[in-house]
C-alpha cells in the first residue's frame, strides 16, 4: 500500500508544573462508569458484523490502487458505513423495536396462558388414554393378529428346481 512508510510517531510531552491536579476534581464512581461505553452486544449476538475496510476489500501485494485512492476509499467507505447506519437506525429502530416487543409478548403470553396449560392437561390424560387404548388393542386387535399367526404357521413352501 505504501502507507507503511510515512507512520509517524507521535508524543505528548506535558510539564507537571503547567499541570496543576487539584484544580480539578476526581471523577466519581459515576462518572467513570458513564466514561466506558456501555457493551450493547454482552453475548455476541451480532460478532459476524464486527468487519472493517480491510476485511471487504483488500489489494494482494502484486496489485495496489494509488495511496490516496486507497486512503479516500477507505475513509469514504468507514464514513458511509456510519452514517448509514445511524440513518437507518434512527429511522428504523424504535418501530422495529416497538415490532418486535408486541410479537415476544404475544408469543410469551400465549406460551404462558395456552400453549403449557394444554400441554399439562394432554399430559394429565395421556395415563387414562394409554390405559384404554391398551385395552382395546387386547381386546381387539391381539386375538385377530394371534388368529392370522396360527393360521399362516401351518403353510409351509417348498421350492424345488429343475
Amino acid at each position: 500500500m505504501g502507507l507503511e512508510k510515512e507512520k509517524a510517531d507521535t508524543k505528548i510531552f506535558m510539564d507537571e508544573d503547567g499541570f496543576n491536579r487539584s484544580d480539578s476534581p476526581a471523577p466519581s464512581e459515576t462518572e467513570k462508569s458513564l466514561e466506558k461505553a456501555p457493551d450493547r452486544d454482552p453475548h455476541g449476538l451480532n460478532s459476524h458484523l464486527k468487519l472493517g475496510f480491510e476485511d471487504v476489500i483488500a489489494e494482494p501485494t502484486s496489485t495496489h490502487s494509488f495511496d490516496k485512492v486507497w486512503v479516500c476509499s477507505h475513509a469514504l467507505f468507514e464514513l458511509s458505513k456510519y452514517l448509514i447506519y445511524k440513518l437507518l437506525t434512527l429511522v428504523l429502530a424504535i418501530p422495529l423495536a416497538l415490532v418486535a416487543g408486541i410479537l415476544f409478548a404475544v408469543l410469551s403470553c400465549l406460551h404462558i396462558w395456552v400453549v403449557m396449560p394444554f400441554i399439562r392437561s394432554i399430559l394429565l390424560i395421556l395415563p387414562s388414554v394409554q390405559a384404554v387404548w391398551k385395552s382395546l388393542t387386547d381386546v381387539f386387535i391381539a386375538p385377530v393378529c394371534h388368529s392370522m399367526g396360527r393360521c399362516f404357521s401351518a403353510i409351509n413352501i417348498h421350492l424345488d428346481q429343475e
